[in-house]
């Protein structure tokens, strides 16, 4: 969902495999990026977005499952790069394994908690 980049076909890719995966929630969060234009300006100012995850909380003992990420967002432009937090939860609910889907969960309530700015380095 946050690992894009600029181009179109590759974002399509990315977020219809990520909505596979989830319920609404994660396809409200698409809409309203989609709406403000989100998207289009990664095409446009040719940023790459790279995602990489601190760790991950699960808490196995209560069914939903209850999940939290803490990861770092990288924005990847031609003149910067800009580091950000992402921290996010969700709860995961059991479903039927697929190709699309193998490790059998839904990702449901799917919520960004931080995504802000660290700091910013030039290129």
């Amino acid at each position: 969902f946050f690992n894009l980049s600029p181009d179109k076909s590759a974002i399509e890719h990315n977020i219809n495999r990520a909505l596979i995966l989830s319920d609404k929630s994660a396809y409200n969060y698409y809409t309203d990026f989609s709406e403000k234009g989100y998207y289009n300006r990664i095409i446009a100012g040719n940023i790459n977005q790279v995602v990489q995850v601190d760790s991950v909380v699960c808490d196995f003992n209560n069914y939903p499952y209850t999940a939290k990420t803490y990861a770092r967002q990288m924005i990847i432009r031609e003149s910067n790069v800009t580091q950000r937090t992402l921290v996010t939860t969700c709860r995961l609910s059991n479903v039927s394994r697929s190709d699309d889907n193998p490790n059998g969960f839904i990702i449901e309530g799917f919520n960004i908690l931080e995504n802000k700015d660290i700091m910013t380095t030039k290129r």
